[in-house]
């Protein structure tokens, strides 16, 4: 991924993405601004010609290329933070033997100007002191750019990398979830075998068409709320085969809230959880309710349930279904407060709220 914050003004931070002639006119570019600044300044003290030009263009041909020299060095090597100062002398050593061709190629191309080059040879301070500074401003922005470009690019492959370990979790907590569904199930459909063969025979299609539906999703992130409504319809009525008329339902949907987004299977560990509050154990009829509305950019499931005190914690069942729900919700949202229990006069409500924006 390419950096979308550039040092401007600075051709050599884009080496390793341009093409080599667009950094050769960016380079250019770069030359001639100079070359015309240096040029207005010499005219200020008064020197004019051939002589202007040619100290123009070689001083900025020499500093462009230690520039363009010290560029490509980093490209494989950057100095960590702390080792700052050695750019700082590479950069003077650097500029010390840019001057130096300079004053050697200079003297041969304006040989007879002996005025101009006694002005050459007076403004020699200065002239380094500019070469440091230019050839530092190149190489602290292209260091700046490796090192950033570096450090994004080690974050990429961390985010990469907890990116892989929550789908693999997630993918492992579905694998579980439908595992546990099923041995739940043949333990039922086994058990209504001999007594009530039609009956298993029902079950064993509703199993299949429950298992096909979640075959077709899976490798989906999040389905609509109907969608997840629709598989959660067809497993309680697998549970309405071994509990009869005892399992009673109720589900309120509204219109508005039927697009919604969540995981899917999200809702079925939470019903099996009520389920198993409202009917193990007892041999009276149990209403299971579920409702969903929509609050502030959020779709909320209610799931009530009837419970007596002294069930609280069931005989059978494993304790994977809430868990698993309110950890599959903190690895896709970041939150820990989207599970909530509570009971209120003899009712066990679960509500989880899942944000529509990841």
């Amino acid at each position: 991924m390419e950096l979308s914050i550039q040092p401007p003004l600075l051709p050599s931070t884009r080496l390793d993405t341009m093409p080599s002639f667009k950094i050769i006119l960016l380079y250019l570019g770069w030359g001639l601004l100079w070359a015309v600044v240096q040029t207005l300044v010499l005219y200020q003290f008064g020197f004019r010609g051939q002589a202007v030009i040619i100290d123009a263009v070689l001083t900025n041909v020499l500093l462009l290329g230690s520039g363009y020299v010290m560029a490509t060095a980093l490209r494989y090597y950057q100095p960590e933070p702390k080792q700052i100062a050695y750019l700082l002398g590479w950069s003077a050593g650097l500029a010390s033997l840019t001057i130096w061709l300079y004053l050697m190629g200079i003297d041969w191309l304006l040989d007879g100007q002996a005025d101009y080059l006694a002005f050459v040879h007076q403004s020699y301070p200065v002239r380094v002191a500019f070469a440091w500074l230019m050839i530092l401003f190149i190489v602290l922005q292209n260091w700046l750019w490796y090192y950033t470009k570096d450090k994004q690019q080690a974050e990429e492959r961390k985010a990469a990398t907890e990116k892989m370990a929550r789908e693999a979790e997630l993918f492992t907590l579905r694998q579980q979830l439908q595992p546990h569904f099923l041995f739940n199930s043949l333990n039922s459909i086994s058990a209504l075998v001999r007594t009530k063969p039609d009956l298993a025979k029902q079950m064993v299609q509703q199993l299949s068409d429950f298992l096909r539906g979640t075959l077709r999703k899976d490798g989906q992130m999040l389905i609509p709320l109907c969608d997840e409504l629709h598989h959660l319809q067809i497993y309680l009525e697998i549970e309405k085969v071994r509990f009869g008329h005892r399992l009673q339902t109720q589900v309120n949907c509204p219109e508005e809230c039927k697009d919604l987004q969540l995981p899917y299977l999200l809702l079925q560990p939470i019903v099996e959880n009520a389920i198993k509050f409202g009917l193990y154990d007892t041999l009276g009829d149990s209403l299971i309710k579920i409702t969903a509305h929509c609050e502030d950019g959020l779709l909320v499931v209610s799931t009530e349930n009837p419970f007596e005190a002294s069930l609280l914690v069931p005989k059978q069942g494993t304790g994977f279904g809430l868990d698993s729900v309110r950890r599959r919700l903190y690895l896709l949202y970041g939150r820990q407060n989207l599970v909530n229990t509570r009971q209120q006069e003899g009712t066990f409500i679960t509500t989880v709220k899942i944000p529509q924006k990841i």
